[in-house]
């Protein structure tokens, strides 16, 4: 048993059985039996008894699946760290700009004043500030979306604005020290 392609054809099914029981993930063990078929290629040479093939394969997978745990621990480790540092600030922005919003929602004109408070600082429905209101449901809808037009003109005055893909705001600057309102 000479070259790769028998040691392939005799070992590879068996080999990825192996890698599959301790990895979890089909695709990362195939991708671990072609690196250890890399190495196997690049170190052939290096086998003393040839008789004994079997137990340097199996070595050459086991640091192989090593070393593939080794890689993936700080990286996800990092990704769990950035999401939550990432969520971290993005609530800490929302904290600081919802100090701004009380003092703009309270210039807004009386009709969209009392939805928008309603409707975003109590939490009611909108079938709840149209009963409140004694306004139909599509007039309350109405008024709660003018008003946050009205403060979202007053945000684009007061502050530059950070929004991510479901148009959130995750970031903001004050475009003027001066600000009353922030």
């Amino acid at each position: 048993m000479n070259t790769i392609v028998e040691i392939w054809n005799r070992y590879h099914s068996n080999l990825l059985v192996f890698i599959q029981k301790r990895v979890n993930d089909k695709a990362a063990a195939e991708d671990i039996l072609h690196d250890i078929f890399i190495r196997v290629h690049l170190r052939i040479d290096t086998l003393e008894n040839r008789r004994k093939i079997e137990s340097w394969l199996y070595q050459i997978t086991r640091n192989a699946i090593i070393d593939y745990y080794r890689s993936r621990k700080p990286t996800e480790e990092l990704s769990e760290w950035l999401v939550q540092q990432q969520a971290s600030s993005e609530e800490s922005n929302r904290l600081e700009l919802s100090s701004c919003l009380t003092p703009m929602i309270q210039l807004l004109p009386e009709k969209y004043r009392r939805a928008v408070q309603l409707s975003e600082i109590e939490g009611k429905t909108g079938k709840e500030v149209a009963e409140k209101e004694n306004i139909s449901l599509s007039g309350a809808k109405s008024r709660v979306q003018r008003g946050r037009a009205l403060l979202k003109t007053m945000l684009h005055e007061c502050c530059k604005l950070e929004i991510n893909k479901m148009n959130q705001i995750v970031g903001y600057d004050k475009k003027d020290d001066d600000c009353k309102l922030c």
